[in-house]
């Protein structure tokens, strides 16, 4: 994993290191800023591997940003790019795609190799991610990689959904596992944005494995989201998610973990985590926050799960 921080440089020294190294080397683009602002410049920037991709994260103050066809001539990377705007907004221009703004929470999808202009329009600058995946054996053969211009992420709800879930999980299991085998999920994430932007066929083999994965941590989204509900229903899922119950489970069949199997181990992993972290909290209180409205099936589940009952856990941290 790579980070770097402006912070361990010189004031006087951040924007032109982070200009030559940052900007131009590794996102190969040109940037400026007035003069009278660079002393207040800051920025901070880290990239780990992810499935053949890398994912970053950017924060920094606001600049402007070029990628010219002369930045193209000189680092080409024939990558599909996808944006999530974590802070802020930033405004877009390309000359195929027009000018668009990217608010908090929404995603764009590019290709590497355009032209395009951008900057934050707001005081808190410059804050996403970025994955950005290698198309080489990944698209068809005849990709129309022109077509693929910076485009907000928006007029498809449902594709949205899935992106943005999957998205979520990627960071999420390459945060907590660095060495975590992410191939699979980058290549579903690559054929959704492809999908999104209509550069491959819905029916394909692919296209339907890749809404399948998206499907699926959609519905693993909302089992962490409303876990607390005791009444928490395939039904409720699946009308949610807008497909069938019997697609639902068909989701989760090749996890190897049923729903309910899935749902009751996020409910304990989350009981655990409260029992160790907030001690205080009786466990009553725990087994309701997690979803559970009967204290004897808690304490039957959660000792056949862990060996050992809540008031264990709660005293091992009482301890501590």
């Amino acid at each position: 994993m790579l980070t770097f921080s402006t912070d361990d440089l010189r004031p006087h020294e951040r924007f032109d290191y982070w200009c030559e190294v940052r900007a131009r080397n590794l996102f190969g683009v040109t940037i400026s800023l007035k003069q009278e602002e660079r002393q207040h410049f800051r920025g901070q920037f880290s990239a780990r591997p992810a499935g053949g991709a890398i994912l970053s994260q950017m924060q920094a103050s606001p600049y402007k940003v070029s990628r010219t066809a002369s930045d193209i001539s000189r680092a080409s990377s024939d990558s599909l790019c996808i944006y999530q705007q974590t802070g802020g907004a930033s405004w877009f221009n390309s000359h195929a795609g027009g000018e668009f703004v990217v608010r908090a929470g929404e995603f764009a999808i590019s290709h590497s190799d355009l032209p395009y202009l951008t900057r934050p329009i707001t005081a808190h600058g410059f804050d996403l991610r970025i994955l950005k995946i290698p198309l080489a054996g990944r698209a068809a053969p005849a990709f129309p990689s022109l077509n693929l211009a910076p485009a907000l992420l928006r007029d498809d709800p449902r594709l949205t959904l899935l992106i943005s879930a999957s998205f979520a999980a990627l960071v999420a299991d390459t945060t907590q596992n660095p060495e975590a085998d992410c191939n699979l999920a980058v290549g579903h994430l690559a054929q959704l944005a492809l999908l999104a932007r209509g550069s491959v066929l819905a029916g394909s083999q692919d296209s339907r494995a890749a809404l399948r994965f998206g499907f699926l941590q959609a519905a693993r989204n909302i089992l962490a989201r409303d876990m607390h509900h005791p009444k928490l229903s395939p039904d409720y899922v699946a009308g949610t998610l807008g497909i069938s119950v019997r697609q639902l489970h068909i989701l989760f069949e090749p996890t190897g973990t049923s729903f309910s199997r899935t749902l009751m181990a996020m409910r304990l992993a989350e009981a655990c985590r409260l029992l160790r972290s907030a001690p205080a909290l009786a466990v009553t209180d725990v087994a309701l926050a997690c979803g559970f409205d009967s204290l004897s099936t808690f304490y039957r589940v959660f000792r056949a799960a862990y060996g050992m009952t809540p008031r264990d856990i709660k005293a091992a941290a009482d301890y501590r």
